[in-house]
């Protein structure tokens, strides 16, 4: 099937921004975890930033349903580094420019790196990149194309974000990306701020004291620093800077692979830094990350998850309401809801879900064994992840119950359910699945701190 795509043809020069120039990184950009671009889930979008890919019309679904409500969860855009990830960098980058002059020719590669421009500035911190504002425009412009029955003139669009700046300089990007033709009164709509839902971890105590604040719930990513897959990265990239290994740790050589993978999603160049990682070293890397997102927003510990219970709640009273005023043949109140949060909004919920679970936790000492593991954060939450829910309404069907039918799309790709290992549920059905976590997660009791005074890592 030929691609489908969404709008009119971009100016060639917009287009030369996402054409890869990188050979190196190419290579690598397949293992940056969460810093990974969202080009790497979409390969299509290379080439065709509004193209919806072959498989577009593939859904199953009977003719004779048209959808009634979309629930949009969606991570920021492309983003700069953090402060602390800026000041490492810089603490790295100076080192280098400390070696002798005459050193350079016997460690060229630390001289490339010494001359390489330190461009970024801790006041950039974890912002919102030019790249990250076309990241969310084109994915508004993609999803209206997928629905246009939704996404149509005079269809009311609830825009809401975490309090984060990038987040909300996503949601205003999203909202211009579908340009006047939504009856929101001016194209610069208020996104409206929601941390209680998109930062439900920060408000939960029980995770954030025995798990964020928590050195001893991250034991199995530090044991892993300090294991043999990244002792053997840091001696390589230690040689190759020609540097004592004493001088480098694990927090310093990720530093410098990350640099290889921001200047590659910010600027779609490859970095000198990359030089220094095989794709081998890139697979250890990659897996110190998803260690790291899996203890402490996936499936390491239940609180990770349980704490998302609040959010998983609201899409579904959403769904229940547009259900109900369909029933009784009232115009849905709220058709489209996009909200804009992070990869820790995401990744949370998707657990709760039961998805990309392995049947093996992932370890400091199973790194070999996790392969093939289906946990690898690159390819659930790259920058502009984005999980769809989309209620239909359907008529010509058997039973009542068949009725109500939902998709869910990860990146703009369909997911099949678990229940059924198909991808269109009936609404029942699928309730019927989660009962427990509609009926019994909640969040102040979920995220309580205990009582007793016991170790943190016993009540985890």
């Amino acid at each position: 099937m030929a691609p489908t795509r969404a709008g009119a043809t971009l100016p060639s020069a917009a287009l030369l921004l996402l054409v890869p120039l990188a050979v190196s990184s190419a290579g690598l950009s397949g293992y940056f975890g969460t810093k990974s671009r969202y080009e790497e889930v979409n390969p299509h979008l290379v080439r065709d930033p509004l193209s919806l890919g072959a498989a577009a019309g593939g859904s199953r679904l009977p003719a004779s349903c048209a959808p009634l409500q979309l629930r949009a969860l969606l991570r920021h855009g492309t983003r700069y580094p953090t402060a602390g990830q800026i000041r490492r960098l810089g603490e790295l980058h100076a080192r280098l420019l400390r070696r002798p002059a005459t050193a350079a020719a016997a460690c060229p590669t630390a001289a490339d790196l010494a001359a390489w421009q330190m461009w970024y500035e801790e006041s950039l911190d974890g912002r919102l990149a030019p790249q990250g504002r076309r990241d969310m425009e084109h994915l508004a412009r993609r999803l209206a194309a997928r629905f246009p029955a939704l996404f149509a003139a005079r269809r009311r669009l609830v825009l809401a974000s975490s309090s984060k700046h990038r987040c909300l300089q996503s949601g205003a990007a999203f909202r211009r990306g579908l340009g006047p033709s939504l009856s929101l009164g001016s194209d610069e709509v208020e996104v409206e701020v929601n941390d209680s839902l998109m930062r439900f971890f920060d408000r939960c105590a029980k995770f954030v004291a025995l798990v964020e604040e928590n050195d001893a719930a991250m034991c199995q990513v530090n044991a892993f620093k300090e294991g043999p897959e990244m002792r053997k990265v840091l001696e390589k990239v230690a040689s190759a800077l020609c540097l004592p290994v004493e001088e480098l740790n694990a927090d310093l050589v990720q530093v410098a692979f990350l640099t290889c993978s921001y200047e590659l999603a910010i600027k779609n160049v490859t970095s000198p830094w990359c030089s220094l990682f095989s794709e081998e070293d890139a697979k250890v890397l990659e897996y110190l990350n998803d260690l790291k997102q899996y203890w402490k927003r996936g499936y390491g510990y239940d609180i990770n998850s349980r704490s998302s219970c609040i959010l998983f709640q609201d899409i579904f009273q959403h769904l229940d309401k547009a259900v109900e005023e369909s029933k009784s043949s009232k115009p849905i109140s709220s058709p489209l809801i996009v909200q804009v949060g992070h990869a820790e909004t995401l990744q949370p919920l998707l657990a709760l879900m039961g998805f990309f679970k392995d049947d093996e936790p992932l370890r400091a000492n199973n790194y070999a064994r996790q392969t093939h593991r289906k946990f690898r954060s690159g390819r659930i939450v790259p920058y502009a992840a984005n999980l769809v829910f989309v209620l239909y309404h359907c008529d010509q069907v058997k039973t009542s119950k068949e009725e109500y039918q939902v998709q869910m799309l990860l990146n703009e790709k369909l997911m099949s359910f678990h229940h059924s290992n198909e991808t269109i549920s009936t609404y029942a059905n699928l309730k019927d699945y989660y009962k427990d976590i509609l009926e019994n997660c909640h969040f102040k009791q979920e995220c309580e701190l205990p009582k007793v005074n016991i170790t943190a890592i016993d009540e985890l």
